[in-house]
């Protein structure tokens, strides 16, 4: 895996916008991956679909629906 520090980089620095774009892509996919691991790491701890959206900034019902699936999976729903 790339380093976060040159995805960084590359996305704020790149001259080629081609370069730039797939750093960004890259980016939200690690950020898209680490919210899912510890939003179910917060559920298994008992952590509220409330207490989940207030320390991503977003409402309960955007977490609720963007994560739902995965803890229903798992029969934490």
């Amino acid at each position: 895996m790339v380093a976060v520090d040159i995805l960084v980089r590359a996305a704020s620095n790149a001259d080629d916008p081609g370069e730039g774009l797939r750093a960004i892509a890259a980016l939200k996919r690690l950020s898209d991956d680490l919210e899912v691991l510890h939003v179910e790491r917060a559920r298994d701890l008992g952590w509220t679909w409330q207490q989940i959206a207030e320390a991503l900034g977003v409402t309960r019902q955007t977490v609720h629906r963007k994560h739902q699936t995965g803890a229903t999976r798992k029969g934490k729903g």
